[in-house]
């Protein structure tokens, strides 16, 4: 056998003290849960499915804390501002003594969730929303405490799958002369099927102690006729992975899905949201029933001659690596000119038709909350953990963001999270630039913003694998 042909396969995988918890953050009855423009009620009837907060603490023997939390949540806070999700953090930081870089929140984006924002609290139902932010304060808190409590030795082994549940949402309109394009299914266009799975064991006894799915796609299965609290999708598939892992709980990571979504979605039945979760589910338990035992790979156990000459691979100790590093990197990020705030406080108060109010009301709060000048400081997470390299950043880029970061390490598992922390806008690949595309027009920020984060992201990644 040629010496350039690796002898053994090992997965990419940490073994430190690794510990979970869970919450519930359903929101209370009443609360303005309107995150359509076209929706016509603003206040939630009732709850398809809980909504939750799961807590995954990881620590090195000798190193302090890192709290990776999974939220179901759209968003914390507006657009651009970090008041209300600092209001739901700092306490969290504080009680637990975590420095900024270690304490990591990615929102699942799901659309049937209130919309966690002070702004709109003057709406029907929106008294709520302040207590609601200290709810998810307390449940983050008490998840991440019950995570660093449970801290013992385990190992992470990741595997990647796939799923075709996402597709691409960016569809030329069939019936605009002037080359506008609309958010759905295109079916001519391919989309990154790219599915990233953890699994948690014991070291004392190979129990599965929790799960980790980390996939890109919109969840906006439930549109302006759904009225029902719900985590759209992921309730559905973390209840399809626990329920064949003895219970353990999965912890849903949004990918970079800013142009990914379902190609059946925008609906009010949450049958339909049930079965893309179990469509994702079934792809996570595919991805994990194909894994080794913790701490095994496949080692070449030389040729056995047969009716034909057998290559012999069987399964091998190996020791995972308990590298754990990173933390937060500050990355400015350039925006586009804006209009004045005056100009467009001015055209809110003169439109009539729902839909254009609830996009200046957005674009308002944008500019509001942006620094005025012509780069935005935009915080990025970036952790090495054993041979896997996570990465996560406050707003919604495209796929090409966490394609092109694992193509930069490709002996490493790369898991990519969009919507961590205070969301500002999408980061859109360069040649998308003036097209009559929503997440063009949406942003502040401007083509250059995506490759400037994924430069950045590279380079800490580098740094982090070159000392380790």
């Amino acid at each position: 056998m040629s010496t350039s042909i690796p002898l053994q396969v090992a997965p990419s995988a940490y073994s430190g003290l690794i510990g979970c918890g869970r919450r519930d953050t359903t929101p209370p009855d009443g609360i303005y849960a309107r995150m359509w423009g076209a929706a016509t009620n603003d206040v939630a009837t009732g709850v398809h499915r809980p909504l939750t907060t799961t807590a995954v603490a990881l620590q090195s023997v000798a190193g302090r804390p890192r709290l990776l939390v999974a939220l179901d949540i759209a968003l914390l806070g507006d657009l651009g501002g970090a008041a209300d999700a600092e209001r739901v953090l700092a306490p969290v930081r504080a009680a637990l003594s975590l420095e900024p870089g270690e304490l990591l929140v990615n929102c699942s984006h799901t659309h049937a969730a209130p919309w966690a924002a002070m702004s709109r609290s003057h709406n029907p139902g929106g008294e709520l929303i302040g207590p609601y932010l200290d709810q998810l304060s307390t449940a983050i808190l008490e998840a991440g405490r019950e995570a660093i409590d449970a801290l013992a030795p385990a190992t992470l082994t990741w595997a990647t799958g796939s799923c075709d549940l996402a597709r691409n949402r960016d569809l030329p309109d069939p019936a605009s002369p002037n080359g506008r394009f609309i958010c759905g299914f295109n079916p001519t266009a391919d989309a990154d099927d790219t599915l990233v799975v953890g699994r948690i064991t014991a070291d004392a006894d190979g129990r599965v102690v929790g799960t980790i799915v980390n996939y890109a796609c919109h969840p906006t299965t439930l549109a302006w006729d759904n009225t029902l609290i719900s985590p759209d999708y992921i309730g559905a598939m973390r209840e399809t992975v626990e329920s064949q892992t003895g219970g353990a709980p999965c912890v849903f990571l949004q990918g970079a899905s800013g142009e990914l979504g379902p190609a059946h979605q925008y609906v009010g039945d949450p049958a339909v949201a049930d079965q893309h979760g179990r469509r994702l589910g079934y792809s996570a338990l595919a991805t994990l029933e194909g894994m080794l035992p913790a701490g095994h790979a496949l080692r070449y156990d030389g040729p056995v001659e047969s009716g034909a000459p057998l290559a012999v691979w069987l399964p091998a100790p190996f020791e995972p690596s308990p590298a754990l590093d990173g933390g937060l990197v500050e990355v400015p990020l350039p925006v586009k000119p804006l209009p004045p705030l005056e100009e467009l406080e001015a055209q809110h108060a003169a439109a009539d038709d729902r839909p254009i109010k609830e996009r200046l009301f957005r674009k308002i709060q944008i500019v509001r909350n942006l620094g005025g000048g012509d780069h935005e400081p935009s915080p990025a997470w970036v952790w090495r953990v054993g041979d896997s390299l996570l990465v996560a950043h406050t707003n919604e880029a495209y796929s090409c963001f966490q394609e092109d970061l694992r193509a930069a390490f490709p002996d490493a598992t790369v898991v990519v999270m969009n919507t961590s922390g205070a969301e500002v806008g999408y980061l859109y690949p360069p040649e998308l630039d003036g097209l009559d595309l929503y997440q063009v027009w949406q942003t502040p920020f401007s083509k250059d913003a995506l490759p400037t984060l994924t430069d950045a992201c590279i380079g800490e990644g580098r740094r982090l694998f070159a000392t380790g």
